[in-house]
């Protein structure tokens, strides 16, 4: 064995809770770095906020519904999926008024648009494979709990809740990195007792919940009746309880059956956020018809809430690490709200947990 490099750093163990964007970016970097790394997830897959649901009609992307490329790394990134990754026009993002109008003046976006095919999900999901190949992610597995290890109290051990109630501990992390809302995340060390540096700032974060609607028109596919509603596929509105819509047939790599994915606005998400869903998708439909005029019954309607989706006071730094204690939160409400912001908190973190 070669003696001569005296610099390289012991390999650490490491525990990333969260497999959305920041925690699969962090949990990336440090493999590739040759450290251990076990990721814990509540859900049952990864990509958090960029995740794609299912139906009959054709999938749904009900969280984050493209991203923009600022960043060198995150170009980077992905060009080892190279296939994965494609632009969307959307016919140029269109800015409506509250009566679903047109404003010409704002029409256009200076950043090019992507999205991952077939589904947003599909990127997180590539970059997780190492991860799942080597059984490194723990799936519907909620951590309530860090605590020092019993029988090494300079490491770390957790306490997760798994499926059918059952409890797990998993011992002996360096290091613990919270990728997580910053909400849960100021729970999560609040319930283990732990009183993290500069803790205060976190305080200060505020994250908007969002209702997503989704809604498909399979008849509008039949001969003879090209599209439906608005020949805009993509707009922003200032309609009291909207504030996207996009039509998800118009994105590459997904079927052809007339979708659309219709988000509301923080003030009318948060305002109803403990509302029925059934309640809340009736409102939303009314809504949707009044922008777009299509006042067709559609033949698949569902909502889903996101308690978390939209930074509105970010923390101001592209993470939180506490090297003394071995503790470090990152995550899009770090910088904002984009896919890259998130991409960028968790490959900062990894990069100074080093």
């Amino acid at each position: 064995m070669n003696q001569t490099n005296t610099t390289t750093k012991p390999v650490q163990k490491f525990a990333i809770i969260g497999a959305g964007m920041a925690g699969i970016a962090c949990a990336r970097t440090l493999m590739q770095a040759g450290h251990r790394v076990t990721v814990f997830e509540k859900s049952r897959g990864t990509s958090g906020r960029m995740s794609t649901r299912t139906s009959a009609f054709g999938t749904f992307d009900h969280g984050a519904q493209y991203f923009t490329v600022r960043d060198a790394r995150f170009e980077q990134a992905l060009a080892t999926t190279p296939n994965i990754c494609k632009p969307w026009s959307a016919n140029a993002v269109r800015v409506l008024d509250a009566m679903g109008r047109v404003l010409e003046a704002a029409r256009h976006s200076e950043d090019k648009h992507w999205v991952a095919t077939p589904g947003m999900n599909a990127l997180v999901k590539a970059w997780a494979q190492p991860l799942v190949q080597t059984d490194s992610i723990h799936f519907e597995s909620k951590v309530f709990k860090i605590e020092r290890d019993t029988l090494q109290p300079s490491l770390w051990q957790l306490h997760s809740e798994e499926p059918e109630g059952a409890q797990s501990v998993f011992s002996g992390f360096d290091q613990v990195l919270l990728a997580i809302p910053s909400d849960q995340a100021i729970d999560l060390l609040r319930n283990s007792n732990i009183n993290m540096e500069k803790a205060a700032a976190l305080n200060k974060v505020q994250v908007a919940p969002c209702w997503t609607l989704m809604v498909a028109f399979p008849n509008a596919a039949q001969p003879g009746l090209i599209t439906l509603g608005p020949q805009w596929n993509a707009a922003r509105s200032v309609h009291h309880r909207v504030a996207w819509l996009a039509r998800e047939s118009s994105k590459p790599g997904r079927g052809h059956i007339e979708r659309w994915t219709v988000q509301a606005s923080a003030a009318w998400s948060q305002e109803h956020l403990e509302d029925a869903p059934e309640r809340a998708q009736a409102k939303l439909l009314k809504a949707f018809s009044e922008i777009t005029g299509i006042r067709a019954t559609p033949a698949h309607a569902e909502v889903h809430r996101w308690r978390y989706a939209k930074t509105l006071q970010p923390l101001g730094a592209t993470h939180m690490l506490s090297k003394k204690q071995g503790i470090g939160l990152c995550g899009d409400w770090c910088l904002g709200h984009r896919v890259e912001d998130a991409f960028i908190s968790g490959l900062e973190l990894a990069l100074d947990a080093l």
